[in-house]
C-alpha cells in the first residue's frame, strides 16, 4: 500500500479498539464518538479486505489479521511519539525509556542485577520493568521481553539466553536426614512441590523427572502446587518439601547453603528463557543495544553453572549439557 493513502486516523481508531477489545473504552481513549471508532475500523477493514475483530456480545476480539498488525501499528505510533518528544523536548535532556518485560521468577531473582549493570553502561536510558500475568506472551506495549517457553516460529526474533535444566532441591536439613537414601526413596519419602504452567497438568514436571530418572514406583501425584518457582523455593527453604527448580536463578540461595542439591538428577523438558525482539525495532539503537548487551551477558550460562556447581558442592557431572 503506498503510504500516501495511509488511513492513519482509522490505524489510531484500531490500535485503541485493540487495546481496551472494546468500542466504548477506544472512544472513550480518544475523545470521540462510539460510532466514529466503529466507522474507522470498517473503513480499515474493507481497505485490507479482512476482518480484523471479531464483534461480540459485550467486547470485541481480535482476528488473526488483527493480532499481526496491533503490535505493528503499537509500535509504530510508540516511535512517532519518541521522535516528536525529542523534537519538542525544549532545551531539556530528552531521556529514552525503554519497556522491558520479564517473567516474574526470571525478574524477582535477576531483575536487579541486569538492569543495574545495563544502566551503568547506559546511563541515558530509563528502564520500565512489566512483569506479565502470562508466560510465554510477551505485552504490546514492550520494547523487549524475556519469555520462559520453548522454540517458536514466528515474526519475532528470539534469542536463547539459556536452556533450563532442572533438577531437586532442598534444605540442608532434608539431606542429612535422608542418611545417604537413594533418589527413589528420597523422593517417596519427602513432600514434593509443584510449579505449575498455564494449561498443563500439575504434576507435568515431577512426572518427567521420574521417567526421565527411571523411577517408575514413585507417585508424584501428591504435595502442593505454586503458581512461581519463588514459592516453591520459599517452602523448600522451609525444610518441608523438594521443588524442582532451575539452579541458574536461585544462585544466592545455593551459595549460602539455603538449598542444596542432594543428587546430580536432572530433567529437560525443552523450555529455556528467550529475548524476544520485533526485527523493525532493531533499527532503535536502544533497543538493539539492551539486545546484544543480553546476549553478551547469558552467553557463559553454561560456565556459570560450573562454577557454581564447584562454589556450592554440588555434583561436578550437573554442569555437563
Amino acid at each position: 500500500m503506498d503510504r500516501r493513502c495511509l488511513p492513519l486516523n482509522a490505524l489510531r481508531a484500531f490500535e485503541a479498539a485493540g487495546k481496551h477489545l472494546s468500542v466504548t473504552a477506544a472512544a472513550n481513549s480518544l475523545f470521540v464518538s462510539q460510532s466514529a471508532v466503529s466507522r474507522h475500523i470498517l473503513t480499515l477493514e474493507a481497505l485490507l479486505g479482512v476482518k480484523l475483530f471479531d464483534r461480540k456480545h459485550q467486547h470485541l476480539e481480535l482476528t488473526e489479521a488483527g493480532r499481526a498488525l496491533l503490535p505493528v501499528v503499537n509500535k509504530s505510533f510508540d516511535r512517532i511519539e519518541h521522535v516528536l518528544k525529542d523534537i519538542l523536548k525544549d532545551g531539556a535532556e530528552s531521556r529514552r525509556v525503554l519497556h522491558i518485560q520479564m517473567p516474574s521468577t526470571f525478574a524477582h531473582n535477576l531483575a536487579v542485577p541486569i538492569l543495574r549493570e545495563f544502566r551503568n553502561i547506559f546511563p541515558d536510558v530509563m528502564l520500565d520493568l512489566v512483569i506479565p500475568n502470562k508466560v510465554g506472551m510477551p505485552d504490546i506495549n514492550s520494547d523487549i521481553a524475556v519469555v520462559y517457553s520453548k522454540p517458536e516460529v514466528n515474526d519475532l526474533i528470539a534469542d536463547l539466553l539459556w536452556h533450563v535444566r532442572l533438577t531437586p532441591l532442598c534444605h540442608p536439613c532434608l539431606l542429612q536426614a535422608a542418611n545417604a537414601a537413594s533418589l527413589a526413596d528420597f523422593v517417596a519419602g519427602n513432600e514434593i512441590v509443584h510449579v505449575i504452567l498455564e494449561g498443563q497438568p500439575r504434576h507435568r514436571l515431577w512426572d518427567r523427572f521420574v521417567r526421565q530418572a527411571e523411577l517408575s514406583k514413585v507417585s508424584v501425584d501428591r504435595g502442593l502446587v505454586f503458581e512461581t518457582a519463588n514459592l516453591a523455593a520459599q517452602y523448600a527453604m522451609s525444610g518441608t518439601g523438594i521443588a524442582l527448580l532451575d539452579p541458574l536463578l536461585f544462585q544466592d540461595e545455593l551459595r549460602s547453603g539455603a538449598l542444596v542439591q542432594p543428587f546430580d538428577a536432572w530433567v529437560d523438558d525443552g523450555y529455556g528463557y528467550y529475548l524476544l525482539t520485533h526485527s523493525d525495532d532493531l533499527l532503535d539503537e536502544t533497543i538493539a543495544s539492551f539486545r546484544s548487551w543480553m546476549i553478551q551477558r547469558f552467553a557463559n550460562s553454561s560456565l556459570e553453572l560450573q562454577h557454581l556447581v564447584r562454589r556450592t558442592g554440588l555434583p561436578a557431572a550437573a554442569a555437563q549439557a
